[in-house]
């Protein structure tokens, strides 16, 4: 039984998620397949850009996922997933939109698959044995559960999380422990925001977009409304903010003894 760290268990864990269908071999190797020099370009452009969540190498950051493990990097064929995903960003999860020229898009893309080929060479860890997530101690973790952790201000083991062990298990549950949007369809508790006009006007709705020069949100109605951010106020709140910000608390302990924990709620 080997206990795997949080940096690693954290970027095989989210980079698990949605795994669709993948493409062939021979496709892969027919669409994949990138100029050494386009390479080499997109390797300091995506550390610039992107390295700072998703790690100088695309193995996976404090706060992004491992890469070379997406199931959108996968299915990707020559930048038709990446490249939305980089320019839209994904605001739920914290990724901001990027806004780059279409030759600097693609050598991130080159740069991307690059990695992702090396990864799958013959050494490097893919997976988790389930025996790598019960090495916790569930008393600790539901100390930190109702102390330190503050989880116990937004959930219950008799409400929300009841039965929650015998409906995931292992890597699954380490996802939804660490990201609970993870593996769903639907998105849990939507962040929402309230933006005051200079007129005094105030709307409220879902959080639609947001990054730093725009606020965007859906109202009642469902008309989409966006407004320049220096020309309003706004209050967004998104309830799995507190899921985001643990991601930089846990320690190694911390998280094996929380997830432990959860084990124990059959």
């Amino acid at each position: 039984m080997i206990r795997m760290s949080f940096a690693l268990l954290l970027s095989i864990a989210l980079g698990a998620v949605g795994r669709g269908q993948q493409p062939s071999a021979s496709q892969q190797a027919d669409t994949q397949s990138y100029p050494p020099a386009q390479i080499a370009a997109g390797q300091p452009l995506f550390s610039a850009r992107c390295g700072f969540c998703h790690g100088r190498d695309t193995y996976g950051g404090e706060s992004g996922p491992d890469l070379s493990r997406s199931a959108l990097v996968t299915e990707d064929v020559r930048g038709n997933k990446i490249i939305p995903v980089i320019r839209d960003g994904r605001v739920d999860k914290g990724m901001p939109a990027i806004s780059l020229p279409d030759r600097d898009m693609m050598a991130i893309v080159a740069f991307i698959h690059d990695q992702k080929k090396k990864s799958e060479s013959p050494g490097r860890r893919r997976n988790v044995d389930p025996t790598d997530l019960r090495t916790g101690n569930a008393d600790a973790g539901k100390a930190y559960f109702y102390g330190a952790g503050g989880c116990a201000r937004c959930h219950a083991p008799d409400g929300d999380l009841a039965g929650i062990a015998g409906r995931l298990e292992g890597l699954t549950l380490l996802q939804r422990m660490l990201d609970p949007a993870s593996g769903r369809r639907d998105r849990p508790h939507p962040a929402t925001v309230t933006v005051t006009t200079r007129t005094g006007e105030t709307i409220s709705g879902r959080l639609a977009y947001r990054d730093e020069f725009t606020i965007a949100l859906t109202d009642a109605s469902g008309w989409y409304r966006s407004w320049p951010t220096n020309q309003v106020t706004f209050t967004v709140n998104n309830p799995l903010d507190a899921h985001s910000e643990q991601l930089g608390k846990y320690t190694d302990n911390d998280m094996h003894n929380v997830l432990a924990y959860l084990q124990t709620l059959r």
